[in-house]
């Protein structure tokens, strides 16, 4: 683990913002995350697609920050959607319930497909 990590926003049209994570995301780079989703949404981008395929590692932190966004996402009628999550963090969802909160798409084209269709939101 290491504390490289990077918030990259690829698209910020109207409502929707679509973000590239990079690195580990654990105790010390949640906040970073969780900050810097929270501008886009306070930004009006209250629906976000974060795409995770440089996502080396995450811990229960990385978790917590994942669901905080997807609050706040939710609070400001939005949504939170995951694309291109290792089959690690896919299996890490399923075990821990955070799948029926956060939809996981294989890429991000299929995340955005859906958003589109209206299936991007998750609701609980």
């Amino acid at each position: 683990m290491n504390d490289t990590f990077r918030l990259t926003t690829r698209r910020a049209d109207g409502d929707l913002a679509l973000a590239a994570l990079a690195g580990d995301l654990d105790l010390t780079t949640a906040s970073t995350l969780r900050a810097e989703a929270l501008d886009l949404i306070g930004r009006g981008h209250r629906h976000l697609v974060l795409d995770l395929e440089a996502v080396a590692f995450c811990d229960s932190s990385g978790f917590n920050a994942l669901v905080a966004i997807w609050h706040s996402a939710k609070e400001a009628g939005g949504s939170l959607s995951l694309a291109a999550v290792s089959g690690r963090l896919a299996r890490l969802l399923n075990i821990t319930g955070l799948d029926t909160l956060l939809p996981a798409y294989p890429t991000t084209a299929e995340a955005l497909a859906a958003h589109c269709q209206g299936g991007g939101t998750a609701t609980a």
